[in-house]
């Protein structure tokens, strides 16, 4: 449905420019964070800096669009931490079903250490705005998609009975302390390598 144009009372004859429909308003939001995520992504690897014009102007959007969606810097971090957080619980679900216990636990640890990329620079806004993590909405979630993939191991036999899921997040929180930059991703496959060997039966 196309929306109406609204007259303008002080200029009958040349009606105000419609209003961004819901549709306009969720592609320009999507596009925001999209764009986003690659803009914090590389200012962490200290590839560029990342301003609210620049996401903007790379966005497609004018700042005040921006501003609207987002009125801070710091919200803007939060909604794009809630939403690839998001993702990365939804994915461990999907591969519990879809693959063998230990590659779907290793699979699911590759796609933490990509969040944890995105994260490293960050946390001290999502920190902050989450209370220390006290306040963390995703917490139990995130919680509850690292239980699923033990589960699935050790009902294969192929992980350790009984470990608990804090344990395995205390052990991933390192990666979140990874620099970007050349090497950063080889060492994150080293320390996953480690965490999954720890977490194996070894029959």
């Amino acid at each position: 449905m196309n929306p109406v144009n609204t007259v303008n009372p002080a200029d009958p004859v040349n009606p105000l420019p419609p209003r961004a429909t819901r549709t306009d308003a969720r592609t320009n939001r999507a596009r925001i964070l999209a764009v986003a995520g690659e803009a914090f992504a590389a200012s962490a690897s200290g590839a560029s800096t990342t301003s609210m014009t620049s996401i903007a102007k790379q966005a497609g959007v004018g700042v005040g669009t921006l501003y609207r969606h987002f009125p801070t810097r710091e919200a803007l971090i939060v909604e794009l931490y809630h939403q690839e957080i998001q993702k990365v619980i939804d994915l461990a679900h999907t591969l519990a079903v879809s693959r063998l216990p230990i590659e779907a636990l290793r699979l699911w640890f590759d796609e933490v250490a990509r969040y944890g990329q995105l994260k490293y620079g960050v946390a001290e806004v999502i920190h902050a705005a989450t209370n220390g993590g006290l306040d963390d909405e995703n917490y139990e979630p995130f919680l509850g998609a690292i239980a699923v993939l033990l589960d699935a191991g050790a009902t294969a036999g192929v992980l350790k009975p009984g470990i608990e899921p804090e344990d395995v997040l205390l052990q991933l929180s390192v990666l979140w302390r990874i620099p970007p930059g050349p090497g950063s991703r080889q060492r994150a496959a080293r320390i996953l390598d480690l965490v999954v060997d720890g977490l194996r039966t070894h029959r």
